[in-house]
């Protein structure tokens, strides 16, 4: 995984710079909009925030999707906040956006980010969900020390960032400067569940995969394609690297999702127009 990778194997340095905090002309609310009588909820990914999925949520808007877009616990405050929290919180935070989507949507898709791909495939297996798509989602660590992460972070309790991988210059996602170990740690732990339960995962997978990617590695899309209970539809993204969403491929994610979602039956009602 290219930047988290390096940071954790370099970790033997003791280097460690102050924490970091969102970027303060980014927004890292989160939104909801109305719509359906189906929708769509969507889930960011690790050290980021509903920034990087904001325009996913207005494409879907615009369709006529109900959509909701959660901030997920220790994401869009601080470092510090983000090191306190467990992966259990990420999947109730999940939940509770999900059941507050479903009191206004019949059907409900979910799609996510990185992190949250691994959230849509964690929630897909334990509730009603009707079709998942996926942009560069990780379920597979990609250094065997992310498992003791959470044991170095008292040495080491942050390393760099795995933000901003986006191939457009000057454009950002507002992630952490600093990744917490010990939330690194937490990441691997919920990796691990969501393997555990892919075979239980009934919906139909839509996965976005960009070429350039350099923060999930290759091994995470092999192993759903392995592991899903069928084969999932994959798009390859080649003008993008990690944060699709906010990319040069970012109309074909829009547009590939709203035909997937239809393709699925998922009902819009009348456009947005926002």
């Amino acid at each position: 995984m290219g930047y988290l990778t390096e940071a954790v194997s370099a970790m033997a340095s003791g280097a460690a710079a102050p924490a970091g905090t969102p970027d303060a002309g980014i927004s890292t609310a989160p939104a909801s909009w109305e719509g359906g009588p189906d929708g769509v909820l969507l889930l960011h990914g690790f050290t980021g925030s509903p920034h990087s999925m904001r325009p996913w949520g207005r494409a879907l808007a615009e369709a006529g999707y109900a959509v909701e877009l959660p901030l997920l616990p220790g994401h869009g405050t601080s470092v510090e906040d983000l090191a306190a929290r467990s992966w259990r919180e990420w999947t109730e935070a999940t939940d509770q956006a999900y059941w507050r989507l479903r009191r206004r949507a019949g059907r409900v898709a979910v799609a996510g980010l990185s992190m949250g791909g691994a959230l849509a495939l964690h929630l897909a297996a334990r509730r009603s969900v009707s079709a998942v798509s996926l942009v560069n989602p990780g379920v597979v660590s990609p250094t065997p020390l992310l498992s003791v992460a959470r044991l170095l972070a008292a040495a080491v309790p942050t390393v760099n960032g795995v933000g901003d991988d986006i191939s457009v210059p000057g454009r950002s996602e507002g992630a952490y400067g600093r990744t917490p170990l010990r939330a690194a740690g937490e990441l691997h732990a919920l990796f691990r569940a969501t393997r555990r339960t892919l075979p239980a995962v009934t919906a139909p997978v839509q996965i976005f995969k960009s070429l350039r990617d350099h923060v999930v590695p290759q091994g995470s899309l092999d192993h759903l394609v392995r592991h899903l209970g069928r084969p999932p539809e994959v798009l390859e993204l080649r003008g993008s690297f990690h944060v699709a969403t906010l990319d040069r491929d970012a109309p074909t994610i829009f547009e590939n999702s709203l035909r997937f979602f239809a393709d699925e039956g998922l009902r819009a009602g009348h456009p947005a127009g926002r």
